[in-house]
């Protein structure tokens, strides 16, 4: 009874002045189509535009958590004064009663906890709220700002979140869901308590047709639908590829003080295959502690999937930018690219057999010998005796020379175990070297961001395209794609052909199954699969063609037909020119801080919260190995 007479008391208590708003401005980036990937800064977003969201969203909020909203002036007198009876009933604070403002005052300035000072607070700042900004705009902010659970803040994260949907998209049933989450996340989630949310969400809707937002049949329909419920962010893979791009970005533009969204290279279907394909290989190999990464590019160098381990969620650390593992024999075209530049070709003859440079004697995974072969056999079949001689042969400082110029950055051992991929390689590396193979011997620097812009469109940064010289030159252009199209159609990487495209890639297993990868393309369109632990110790029956060439087809079946992809072109027939240090994969501008756009925001918006670093586990040293 205490806590209502007092909160009665404070309606006629004198006006204080209201706290500032403050919020941080956000970066926002989207997918190439304008999905969203995520948010990072603030966690809060910029006011919600009722205009854009269909009317039965708002109202929804309204019917279930304050029916009175439109017409009261902060607080609602009836609710107020039926806690008071309850007060007197039960000798104990009643729950409940808050109005939107009010849950908007506790959201922007007061603490959750239940005192008779705190509750008092809140409804002083809820009647000079609805002073200061008219009832639009109130329920404007309060839908940015309310908690869903699940990490959303704002009803358009919790659209993304659970439906992958942006908020205007949302259907009657959808948007009852949401609304109803709002007295308990934690027990009305639809993913963790489906029932508790369905009985709430019939309730919600006996709401809105109750104060005429929905019709009956508009009742009945919702009722009979079955929207999909996501059990995991639909974004969520996409955070490696955030992981790797917001530094850049935060370099690049410097302080700011408005929201920026970003439109970036990543395809998000492509991105969801991406993960799923790797998620589904971890899982049927059974492996403990197994990950697994992939980097797709199509031949611009843009980044279309990033997947940097088997759950984000568990393990955020991206090995497809920042994992250095030994190359196995995915490292063998650059020694035979070599050898074709030199004057080889696919059909020269070499014999298989054992071999000792410098002391080292490399042996085959099978420890067979087939006698003379030509070198488009041996590198389909992955012939470790005659990769080695052949390196020997064209010198392994010039091996090292092309795989640099086609984009390889971590160092490159010389030794004579360099031939079969001993030296350690970054996935994305590996993407961008064999994308030479794929978009007519162009050189590619990965890169992620098109354009920045703020959210009145003003644009800060568009994407320049950076000058492609020919790396890759007719005749050992055509040559290599043909002996790398053998490996898919007769060698070891059969597991990785798909019917109807023109596929090529190259097959690598390090010594005792430590690593496994497949880096492949068609036309145009390139990706690149790891498979191993992190620690480095050995994956039973772990191989290229095999879990790591699932990972790779099973990727690329579905994305090729959404990447444009063609048969891989022949090339000119121009010199190549080498390219020894690749070009900066980083946006490049330096505007000086950014004005607000818009002067509502302006009072809404603060400094930016940069995201912490993501710690990276302890990594083995490198160790000879024979990859095949």
């Amino acid at each position: 009874m205490v806590l209502s007479l007092a909160l009665a008391a404070s309606i006629f208590a004198a006006p204080a002045a209201l706290p500032e708003i403050r919020r941080d401005p956000q970066v926002v980036y989207v997918d190439r189509n304008g999905a969203l990937l995520g948010v990072r800064g603030g966690h809060v977003p910029p006011p919600v535009d009722l205009d854009r969201l269909p009317p039965y969203v708002p109202a929804a909020f309204v019917a279930i958590e304050d029916r009175r909203f439109w017409e009261h002036s902060g607080f609602d007198a009836v609710g107020m004064a039926r806690a008071l009876v309850k007060d007197l009933a039960t000798g104990h604070p009643a729950q409940g009663a808050s109005t939107i403002t009010q849950q908007l005052a506790r959201n922007l300035f007061l603490s959750p906890e239940q005192t008779i000072e705190r509750k008092t607070q809140e409804l002083v700042y809820a009647v000079e709220l609805e002073q200061k900004f008219s009832k639009k705009q109130i329920l404007s902010l309060y839908l940015s700002r309310v908690y869903f659970g699940s990490g959303a803040y704002g009803i358009e994260a919790a659209a993304h979140r659970f439906f992958n949907k942006p908020a205007e998209k949302l259907t009657v049933r959808e948007a009852a869901t949401l609304a109803g989450i709002l007295k308990n996340p934690a027990g009305y989630s639809p993913v963790d308590q489906p029932e508790r949310s369905a009985e709430r969400t019939r309730l919600v809707l006996d709401a809105m047709l109750d104060t005429h937002v929905i019709s009956e049949g508009e009742r009945s329909r919702a009722l009979a639908s079955h929207p999909r419920v996501y059990d995991q962010d639909p974004a969520l893979p996409a955070q490696y590829f955030l992981d790797w791009l917001d530094p850049q970005v935060r370099r690049d533009i410097g302080s700011f003080n408005t929201d920026l969204i970003v439109e970036t290279t990543l395809d998000l279907p492509m991105e969801q295959d991406a993960a799923a394909s790797v998620s589904n290989v971890v899982e049927h190999d059974r492996t403990k502690d197994e990950q697994a990464a992939l980097v797709a590019l199509d031949g611009q160098g843009r980044v279309r999937a990033m997947v940097g381990g088997a759950d984000y969620s568990t393990s955020p650390y991206n090995r497809a930018t920042r994992a250095q593992r030994q190359a196995g024999s995915s490292w063998k075209p650059f020694v035979y690219l070599t050898a074709m530049e030199q004057g080889r070709t696919p059909d020269v003859i070499a014999v298989d057999e054992p071999v000792t440079i410098g002391g080292w004697s490399p042996r085959n995974h099978d420890d067979q010998f087939l006698g003379p072969v030509t070198l488009e056999t041996a590198l389909a079949r992955s012939v470790n005796t005659v990769a080695a001689r052949l390196a020997d042969e064209v010198g392994r400082d010039r091996v090292a020379d092309t795989a640099r110029r086609l984009g390889i950055t971590t160092p490159i051992s010389l030794d004579p175990a360099m031939a079969l991929g001993a030296s350690e390689v970054k996935p994305i590396d590996m993407a961008a070297a064999y994308d030479a193979f794929s978009n007519g011997g162009r050189h590619v620097a990965p890169y992620g961001v098109e354009r920045i812009r703020t959210a009145s469109g003003r644009t800060l940064f568009r994407h320049q395209p950076d000058p492609q010289p020919q790396v890759i030159a007719n005749p050992a252009l055509s040559e290599m794609d043909r002996m790398l199209r053998a490996v898919v159609t007769s060698g070891t990487g059969t597991g990785a052909a798909i019917r109807g495209y023109d596929i090529a890639g190259k097959t690598g297993t390090t010594t005792e199954g430590k690593d496994a990868w497949f880096c492949g393309f068609s036309g145009n369109f390139t990706s690149c699969a790891w498979v191993g632990k992190d620690d480095a110790r050995p994956v039973p029956h772990l191989a290229g063609g095999g879990s790591a060439a699932r990972v790779w087809r099973g990727f690329m079946a579905s994305a090729l037909p959404r990447s444009g992809a063609t048969a891989i072109p022949p090339g000119p027939d121009a010199p190549a020119t080498p390219v020894v240090t690749p070009v900066s994969t980083q946006v490049s501008t330096s505007p000086s801080p950014l004005p607000a756009d818009d002067p509502v925001k302006a009072l809404l918006m603060d400094r930016s919260a940069p995201t912490a670093p993501t710690a990276a586990p302890a990594y083995h040293a490198p160790a000879p190995n024979t990859g095949r």
